[in-house]
C-alpha cells in the first residue's frame, strides 16, 4: 500500500497522501490522475503506468514487481488475512481499504484466531529459537547464515529457515518467487511475539 501511494502518486497536486490505520481497517487517501471512476474490478481492470521512472526504481530495488500486481497481491492476501476483498476506489483520489483482523474479537473468542497469530507452542526448537534472536529487519538465507555461524546451506535450510517458515515464525519478502535472487527473510508478528518473550 505504501509503495503504491509513492509509485502512483500525482505529485503537482499538494493534497497529502494519507495512511490512515483504524479499528479492523487501513486505508490509505492520495492524490491521482483518474483513468476511470469507482471501484476496480480486479478482473477487468488495465494498469497504467502514472509514474513510470519511480516504478522503475522501486522494481529496481526489489519493492515492487511488473505493472498491476499490486493489485493481484492485494487481492490474492487481502481476503485471507482480513476477511474480505480490499477495495480499491478511481478518482481525483485513490482510495484503497484494507481489512485486517480486529485483535479484540480474538481476545473475547480465542478460538477464532486466525492460525497465524496461534500462541507459539513447544515446537519451536533451539535453533529456530536462535535463528529469530539475531534477525534484523530482512535479511538474505547468506546473511543469517553468517549471523549463524553455519557454512552447510542444507543443514541451515532443513533445521532453520524451512521450520521457521513452516510455524510462520519468519516469511519471504518476496513469497511468489521463492528462488529469486532478491529473497530475504524477515520476522512475522507471531515471530516477534516469540522474540519478545524470550527477552523477557
Amino acid at each position: 500500500m505504501v509503495s503504491n501511494i509513492l509509485i502512483h502518486r500525482e505529485f503537482m497536486n499538494a493534497f497529502p497522501a494519507k495512511f490512515i490505520i483504524e479499528r479492523g481497517q487501513v486505508r490509505t487517501e492520495n492524490s491521482n490522475k483518474p483513468h476511470g471512476v469507482g471501484l476496480i474490478n480486479p478482473a477487468t481492470f488495465s494498469p497504467f503506468p502514472k509514474n513510470p521512472v519511480i516504478a522503475r526504481f522501486f522494481r529496481e530495488i526489489g519493492r515492487a514487481d511488473e505493472l498491476g500486481s499490486g493489485v493481484r497481491k492485494l487481492m490474492k492476501y487481502g481476503k485471507s488475512y482480513g476477511g474480505s476483498d480490499p477495495e480499491l476506489i478511481e478518482g481525483d483520489v485513490f482510495r484503497m481499504i484494507v481489512k485486517y483482523p480486529d485483535s479484540q474479537i480474538y481476545e473475547e473468542a480465542p478460538e477464532l484466531r486466525p492460525a497465524s497469530e496461534a500462541p507459539v507452542t513447544p515446537e519451536v526448537t533451539p535453533e529456530v529459537r536462535k535463528m529469530l534472536s539475531i534477525m534484523i529487519g530482512e535479511m538474505t538465507r547468506g546473511e543469517i547464515q553468517e549471523k549463524l555461524g553455519l557454512r552447510d546451506e542444507k543443514h541451515f535450510r532443513e533445521n532453520y529457515q524451512q521450520v521457521g517458515v513452516k510455524l510462520s515464525l519468519i516469511e519471504m519478502t518476496i513469497p511468489d518467487k521463492p528462488r529469486s535472487s532478491k529473497q530475504k527473510y524477515r520476522l512475522t508478528d507471531v515471530g516477534k511475539r516469540l522474540l519478545e518473550s524470550m527477552q523477557k
